[in-house]
């Protein structure tokens, strides 16, 4: 896991390519059935239980299972990441294409740049919290397991650490 630490660092910087004046969303890349702008907000929760907790793993990071769209993956929650990064097994799995052409920097990491392709998830939930129309982008080199950053995270009312425990709340 200490390989994935200088990606998860520098995922942080991935969020200017979703800035209002940023680059576009790559032609490569196909959205996973993204809605105009104008036909949903972008990061709109839907929550109808109570708090979710998920326990800290052996390796000391927080792991959850999360639905896309109609799909389950497990996901490392990280808190520090801008937006939800995938690997690119998990965006194939969840029927997202690229071209490899299409791969641009997204981020620096120890080895030098890290290349990905933005797209746009139509649905990411994690127990009852939900998310659509949430910012992602394809790391399909070099990450070894999909991240839950903030465009997911933001979502959320109340994300607290206490412990061992990660806890997503209203």
């Amino acid at each position: 896991m200490k390989a994935l630490l200088p990606i998860v660092l520098i995922i942080g910087a991935l969020i200017g390519w979703f800035a209002p004046d940023g680059p576009e969303a790559s032609e490569g890349a196909r959205p996973a059935r993204a809605p105009a702008p104008e036909a949903r907000p972008a990061a709109r929760p839907a929550w109808r239980g109570g708090p979710l907790v998920l326990p800290r793993a052996g390796d000391g990071h927080f792991y959850a299972d999360v639905r896309v769209d109609t799909r389950d993956y497990r996901m490392l929650v990280d808190t520090g990441a801008s937006v939800v990064a995938l690997t690119g097994e998990d965006a194939r799995g969840m029927g997202l294409h690229w071209d490899p052409s299409a791969l641009a920097p997204v981020a620096h990491g120890a080895s030098g740049p890290v290349l990905g392709v933005p797209v746009v998830l139509d649905s990411v939930a994690v127990g009852d919290f939900e998310a659509r129309s949430v910012q992602a982008v394809i790391v399909p080199e070099g990450l070894p397991v999909s991240l839950l950053g903030q465009t997911f995270l933001s979502s959320v009312p109340n994300v607290r650490i206490s412990g061992d425990d990660l806890t997503l709340a209203n």
